[in-house]
């Protein structure tokens, strides 16, 4: 087992310095898996660390999902095969830029559920999920002949609370569940006091102040054994913002720091990947910043797999204090297939009956309310008056589509700052439509319990108006029919065909679209946002495509200039 002697950390009773790496099981198709594994190895690296999303095991209260991206045991029994020792952090919440932080959303139908606390009700839903999930890592634990050495409680909890009884859950959870593996809490070097347990390792997590920072915890903790839990290398990035970089040179001197003192570190991210459909997560703030499908994280490999340059320098300073393997010898990792004709489209509007679920109440609901995690939510209602009137957006989360019988009249964004939005209602009787889209639930601070849709009813023109329809576009299902023509207005799908025979990666470029979703042959590759930035270009990844017939279907929200879009051999961000 891996344990703690003289302030160092032993394996088999040896000194053993972790040097692990962070990639996330479910931001990656299986089949790329070992590929990124053996890279893994060949920096120098013996171990990989992974979070374990709730949200993604389970979508829907006793819906379970351990199957394909989600096969966590896979994941762990491939990197026991390739050589390399796992730790797991299989908190509830794990922040990672993912929506919602990995906290399912229907949660939040729970309105007294005090979230990420000893709130009784909050602790049997883990529990729940718990009795679940932890059972599958007692044979893999090191002690039992498998590959986990380590496991986490909870994640940054000194950022959110001070709910020590909280902490404590986990470990007895662990004990319930026969999980004698070596334990940790991880924060930022300013939050330790509030996130630790004095009975459990603290670990940091950080970018650059190495000595700054372990000076900080031996403060608190005198003679601790030091680990960086998470050394960010890169950072993610977030619609209308700039790609962020931080150059190898950088990283390099923080890494050879590290290895001078003997620390041992976990390289967040060794590979980031992709935030697939619609598992982005968002930071709020002053405003809201929703996380771009890329999770790149200007990383040690591409979100494609590549080697990158600082991967070359990462692994040049590992060499000057322990033995590498020789370099990964890379095959071609990305191909241009070219253009595509999308030369069948239909209006949302069209096919709502088939690729919906509705739901009537006197008032609207938010999209947690009516049991729906993602997507879009149409509000549908009847304003029985005429002339200008007058509400305030605040209500909408996060970009509404606002049409007047049937013609399209504005978008609102939770990020406006003017709130106020006049309506022209031409008629008596009128029928009112908002198109509702969840851009990401926050996953990280203040606002966790991030509720989306129309979360309560307007006030339009000094009084409400009662009996809404709700149709739930959650995208589970894509339209079949295309032939269809009763309305021309967005949002409308585009679908086309396209052979790939070498069946290897390449990257969608949607120019002359603005906003929306990519599928292809059914899998959701994530949001596209031409005109914000600073993602030009979806990563879709070779395993998902066919020799033959590849559906390819673009869900355009705003308007298009073109019927057609380029599958080419490069990302493209910033």
């Amino acid at each position: 087992m891996l344990t703690v002697k003289n302030e160092s950390f032993y394996l088999e009773d040896k000194p053993f310095q972790i040097l692990s790496g962070g990639m996330h099981y479910f931001r990656t198709v299986p089949e790329h898996w070992e590929d990124r594994l053996l890279k893994l190895k060949a920096l120098g690296l013996n171990t990989v660390e992974t979070y374990i999303p709730w949200n993604f095991h389970e979508p829907k209260k006793g819906e379970f999902h351990f199957s394909g991206m989600a096969d966590i045991e896979r994941f762990i029994e491939l990197a026991h095969t390739v050589g390399l020792y796992v730790i797991l952090r299989p908190a509830p919440y794990i922040c990672a830029e993912w929506e919602m932080g990995g906290l399912p959303s229907w949660l939040l139908k729970h309105k007294s559920l005090v979230m990420r606390s000893s709130h009784r009700s909050f602790l049997k839903h883990v529990e729940d999920y718990f009795a679940e999930l932890l059972p599958k890592f007692k044979k893999h634990l090191y002690h039992n002949g498998g590959p986990v050495i380590a496991m986490q409680i909870e994640n940054e909890y000194g950022a959110y609370g001070n709910d020590l009884a909280y902490l404590d859950f986990f470990k007895e959870q662990y004990q319930k569940h026969e999980l004698d593996t070596f334990l940790f809490t991880s924060d930022g070097p300013d939050f330790i006091k509030q996130g630790s347990l004095p009975d459990v390792t603290t670990t940091l997590n950080f970018g650059s102040r190495v000595e700054e920072s372990f000076d900080a915890l031996e403060a608190f903790k005198p003679g601790s054994p030091k680990m960086v839990a998470e050394f960010w290398i890169g950072w993610f990035d977030y619609w209308s913002g700039e790609h962020t970089v931080r150059s190898e040179e950088d990283v390099a001197s923080v890494v050879k720091e590290i290895m001078e003192k003997n620390i041992s570190v976990n390289f967040y991210m060794f590979h980031g990947g992709t935030n697939f459909g619609f598992m982005n997560g968002a930071n709020h703030y002053d405003i809201y910043y929703p996380t771009i499908t890329s999770y790149d994280y200007d990383s040690l490999l591409t979100e494609g797999g590549a080697i990158t340059e600082k991967y070359k320098a990462v692994k040049k300073v590992l060499s000057e204090y322990t033995d590498v393997p020789e370099d990964f010898q890379e095959t071609q990792t990305a191909k241009e297939y070219g253009t595509v004709d999308l030369s069948e489209s239909v209006s949302l509007f069209d096919v709502l009956e088939d690729i919906s679920t509705k739901v009537e109440h006197i008032v609207p609901l938010a999209m947690e309310d009516i049991d729906q995690a993602y997507g879009y939510t149409l509000y549908r209602t009847t304003v029985n008056r005429q002339g200008e009137l007058k509400f305030n957006s605040g209500t909408i989360r996060d970009r509404g589509f606002i049409y007047v019988n049937g013609q399209y009249i504005t978008t609102t964004y939770i990020n406006d700052t003017e709130k106020m939005v006049t309506l022209d209602f031409p008629d008596n009787v009128n029928t009112l439509e908002i198109l509702v889209e969840n851009m990401g639930r926050a996953n990280y601070g203040e606002h966790l319990t991030d509720l989306k849709g129309l979360i309560k009813n307007l006030w339009l023109g000094e009084q409400y108006f009662f009996h809404w329809e709700m149709f739930k576009v959650e995208m589970n299902h894509l339209p079949e029919a295309y032939e269809l023509s009763q309305y021309l207005r967005f949002p409308k799908f585009f679908r086309g065909y396209f052979d790939a025979a070498e069946g290897v990666d390449t990257y969608v470029d949607t120019h002359g679209f603005t906003k929306g979703n990519v599928f292809i042959n059914g899998f959701n590759l994530g949001r596209y946002w031409n005109t914000a930035g600073p993602q030009q270009r979806l990563y879709l990844p070779g395993p998902l495509l066919k020799k033959e017939n590849n559906e390819i279907v673009v869900l355009e929200l705003e308007n298009t200039t073109t019927d057609k879009i380029q599958l080419l051999d490069q990302p493209k961000l910033g």
